[in-house]
């Protein structure tokens, strides 16, 4: 082709024929690079790797595979700190690890699960209904693609100000897109947090989770090996929803007078994902499939880079076979697109009948779009023009790694000494209780029905607990029983003022729900939001985050899987204490059951049982709940960090889950004693009679406190009169202080020293928040 007829595609655009020819006679070709977001030494960078200057679809898939968002080129440095702490013995459980599409853990018998929490946060305030909702289908794809039957969805959410005009607008779509896709699925919603708070104003975080199981033998890798084999495109048709998300790529980038800009939020459609799910696991039965990749962020550019990078091998794509639902989508757009409930896989030839069979079985349109080479070059022609040839490991590999300047903002030392401790304290009965029903009524310890009774919790029928109780339970093996715990937390308002314990304290506390439910935790998977990379002051808490994260991890013996790193979360200026949203590391734990028949709710539900307290209370009122909600304030150091204590305190709650000594069990975190106790009493309506005066004494605090400390590797629970002693002799083996608190029954929560508050009070404190502002 020579440069002459370089615009003679039928929309004028030079991204329909801008050749790999073309591009080597062209080398002063003026070219988007930045618009794109690569920076001008990337740029340089990608010119030397090809000898020449990359074509347009070159440009576009180099931009973004490079980006933040596909790459990790700020965090992928720090990440491989979880490698240095991850021992054989952690190793041991891992069927797959960091680097595929979700990571995979052996729960015995044979069964593996695997899960993964990824974030979808901008698409979610520009769309938030289909941004919630992709979200949703492109972590259930991640499962699909692992070889496992998705069986359940959670989901971590972070809005602005409950009381902003905009934040409405923004919670309404997003619990909308989540329960709207994953009900629609099939798929239970079994937990998650939800947290309003005014650094999440405009840059909510919504991040979600996905559990899939099979059998070990079933696991499917993303690696596209063996020359010849066909590459095969299937599922939805591509169409130009995406174009300009992750790829930062829309129709006029490069032509002033192309079409008007398209979508950059994904459009999904869940019963077609519902059918690709059936169609996969029929394919996979089969042994139709030699690989398989999800097709998610930077859509077909992704899939073929990662496959045949993956592979060690070549790829050779005839852009011109995939099916389209816009016939005028150029060839950047359609390699760009984002187009949702798409699948690629690599099929061997005499396997491709089969595989098209079953795909038209399930009315699944499949097209064969290129085969696997021995070449080691990635090509795509598009209507006989060759349009790409890289290296696919440039692209979707060696990215840049970049080391990020970081630094201790100047405002953190401030920031540490502004301790709550010398708040003022109401110790007063009356005052007391008035404090206890403004927190229990305040929008993060509020119930969250209203968002999660609009989620199904129990289709499929092997829901054995999920939200409100402490971590969500799955049956796995419905002859044998066994199953899994997952529970997913972070406290942004913890890592603002320590990014390093608020990391390990998200860690301990979602370790400790899955024990309070009486599993063992096994693994870990993480969504680490941050703010800008370039920015010295949230680098360095992302770096101080992931440190701690990894530290945590060896000692409580629970490997990282994979997870996602998400960056430029910010609502402000650069370089202020308000710039970035809270640094919100979201830690999701797995643990196991050899049978759920054994899982621990949450929630008293007989009469005059003990009501014991695990654990030790100490002066512990900086970042909680009681600052915030009673002062407005944040400041001075979270609560301690002890990891000994909290794999102490978990020994107890599963050995005590296993021989079926308490009815029920809840962590302390969030609100500290007090709201645990609303908590449980509330959750089946069984009240407690509780007394102070012994906390008090043994643990040296006032009123405000006991309450109201947040306080770590602390858990309270229920045990009939009789097996009290047992329960006391296994903590005392595990070092584990307790105190009995009371006793369970009646129709009210009676506190000694500050009142009796019936549950039908607490019930409609905590119920009426979230409908009082959003109908």
């Amino acid at each position: 082709m020579t440069a002459e007829n370089v615009s003679s595609s039928p929309h004028g655009r030079s991204a329909d024929v801008d050749t790999v020819e073309h591009a080597a006679i062209s080398p002063e070709q003026a070219q988007p690079y930045a618009d794109l977001g690569l920076k001008e030494d990337e740029y340089a960078h990608i010119r030397e790797l090809l000898g020449r200057r990359p074509t347009n679809a070159e440009l576009a898939m180099y931009s973004v595979m490079w980006s933040e968002h596909c790459s990790y080129k700020s965090s992928k440095k720090h990440l491989r700190t979880f490698g240095k702490h991850t021992t054989d013995a952690m190793r041991e459980k891992l069927l797959v690890g960091i680097g595929e599409d979700a990571g995979v853990v052996d729960i015995g018998d044979g069964w593996a699960v695997t899960f993964k929490v990824e974030s979808h946060n901008h698409p979610s305030y520009v769309e938030p209904y289909q941004g919630a909702a992709t979200g949703v289908g492109g972590i259930v794809r991640d499962i699909i693609s692992m070889g496992a039957r998705p069986v359940a969805v959670m989901d971590q959410l972070r809005f602005g100000a409950i009381d902003h005009p905009d934040t409405a607008r923004v919670v309404h779509g997003v619990v909308s897109g989540v329960g709207g896709y994953g009900n629609s699925l099939g798929l239970p919603n079994i937990g998650g947090e939800t947290v309003f708070d005014a650094s999440y104003q405009r840059n909510p975080l919504v991040n979600a989770l996905a559990v899939g199981m099979m059998r070990h033998e079933d696991i499917r890798l993303g690696a596209a090996t063996g020359a010849g084999n066909k590459v095969v495109l299937f599922g939805a048709r591509t169409g130009g929803d995406g174009i300009g998300g992750a790829s930062i790529l829309a129709s006029e980038t490069f032509e002033e007078d192309g079409p008007v800009k398209r979508p950059s939020v994904q459009v999904g459609d869940p019963f077609m994902e519902k059918v690709l799910i059936e169609c996969c696991l029929e394919l996979y039965a089969a042994g139709t499939v030699a690989a398989i990749q999800d097709l998610g962020a930077a859509g077909i550019s992704c899939a073929t880079s990662e496959l045949a990078a993956n592979g060690g091998s070549g790829m050779h794509i005839h852009l011109e076979e995939v099916l389209l639902r816009d016939p005028s989508l150029n060839a950047g757009e359609i390699l760009m697109s984002e187009s949702q409930e798409r699948m690629m896989a690599v099929v061997s030839p005499e396997k491709l009948a089969e595989f098209q069979a079953i795909a038209a079985k399930w009315d699944v349109e499949a097209a064969v779009i290129g085969e696997v080479t021995g070449n080691g070059r990635l090509t795509i022609d598009h209507h006989g023009h060759r349009i790409v040839d890289v290296d696919p490991a440039t692209v979707a590999i060696d990215s840049p790694v970049y080391d990020r300047p970081y630094a201790r903002p100047d405002w953190q030392d401030a920031l540490q000494a502004d301790t709550a401790e010398v708040l003022a304290r109401h110790e007063s009965a009356e005052e007391l209780a008035a404090t206890l029903r403004t927190l229990i009524a305040s929008p993060n310890l509020a119930s969250k029905g209203w968002i999660t009774d609009q989620y199904d919790r129990y289709v499929g029928g092997n829901t054995a607990l999920a939200m409100p109780d402490d971590a969500g339970v799955l049956r796995i093996d419905e002859t044998t029983g066994r199953g899994v715990a997952i529970s997913t937390d972070a406290n942004g308002r913890y890592t603002k003022l320590d990014p390093r314990a608020g990391a390990q304290l998200a860690l301990s506390e979602a370790y400790r729900n899955v024990a309070t439910a009486g599993a063992v935790p096994l693994a870990i998977t993480d969504c680490l939001n941050f703010g800008s990379p370039e920015d010295p002051g949230p680098m360095w808490q992302l770096v101080e985050a992931i440190g701690g994260l990894a530290e945590a991890c060896e000692t409580l013996e629970v490997p990282v899987t994979g997870g996602n790193v998400s960056l430029y979360n910010s609502t402000g200026e650069p370089g202020l204490i308000d710039s970035a949203i809270h640094p919100t590391p979201v830690v999701g734990v797995l643990g196991v059951f050899e049978d759920v028949a054994r899982r621990v709710p949450s929630g008293w539900q007989g009469e005059d049982q003990s009501v014991l307290l695990l654990g030790t209370t100490r002066e512990e009122l900086s970042g909680s709940a009681w600052a915030d909600v009673v002062h407005q304030h944040l400041g001075g150091m979270p609560p301690q960090v002890d990891l000994e204590a909290e794999r102490s305190l978990a020994q107890v709650l599963i050995g005590s889950a296993e021989a079926g000594l308490a009815t029920a069990a809840h962590d302390l975190s969030e609100g500290g004693l007090a709201q645990a106790l609303v908590e449980a009493v509330t959750r089946f309506g069984t009240g407690a009679r509780i007394e102070l005066a012994g906390l008090l004494e043994r643990d040296g605090v006032d009123l405000t406190t006991a309450l109201f400390s947040e306080s770590q590797a602390r858990a309270v629970v229920a045990v009939p009169a009789e097996r009290e002693e047992q329960l006391t002799a296994l903590a005392a083996e595990h070092g584990v202080p307790v105190l009995r608190l009371g006793t369970t029954g009646g129709d009210a929560l009676a506190l000694e020293g500050v009142g009796d508050f019936s549950v039908a009070e607490l019930r409609d404190l905590r119920e009426g928040t979230l409908p009082r502002y959003f109908g």
